[in-house]
């Protein structure tokens, strides 16, 4: 269930209940607004939330992109690479023992990662290239 259903199914009760109380439809109405305005309140910040948290995940893949170190760079496609391998000799039952559940979850949080990572390594090329120059002629993105 996600995080959208979850806050709907919190004030369905409430709606309903809404509809069971003795009073005029004028009087349902006005409560059940107000109850959806909550909701939606509640919604627009879950929404914020969330592209907070979208927008400091990318902050650090661009950071690990765009670093100076070959290994900052490339940590990723290296620990993906050895997963890759692990994966093939599990696969062929050559391990001694074979990958824990958390091993396949682990590939999976790092699979997502690398490709978000090399997205966002694409998406900030293209930004840099297509920042404004200044009015001397000079490339903002060099500082």
């Amino acid at each position: 269930m996600n995080v959208f259903s979850f806050i709907s199914n919190i004030f369905e009760p409430a709606v309903k209940l809404i509809d069971e109380i003795h009073t005029s439809d004028e009087e349902k109405l006005k409560l059940q607004a107000q109850i959806k305005a909550v909701e939606n309140e509640l919604l627009a910040k879950v929404i914020d939330y969330e592209s907070k948290l979208l927008e400091g995940k990318t902050a650090i893949i661009t950071a690990e992109a765009t670093g100076q170190s070959w290994m900052q760079r490339n940590w990723r496609p290296i620990t993906m690479l050895t997963f890759l391998a692990l994966v093939v000799l599990n696969s062929f039952g050559l391990l001694v023992t074979p990958l824990a559940d958390e091993a396949w979850t682990l590939l999976q949080i790092g699979l997502g990662g690398y490709v978000a990572g090399r997205s966002a390594e694409k998406i900030t090329q293209q930004y840099l290239k297509a920042r404004p120059a200044d009015a001397k002629g000079n490339d903002m993105a060099k500082g």
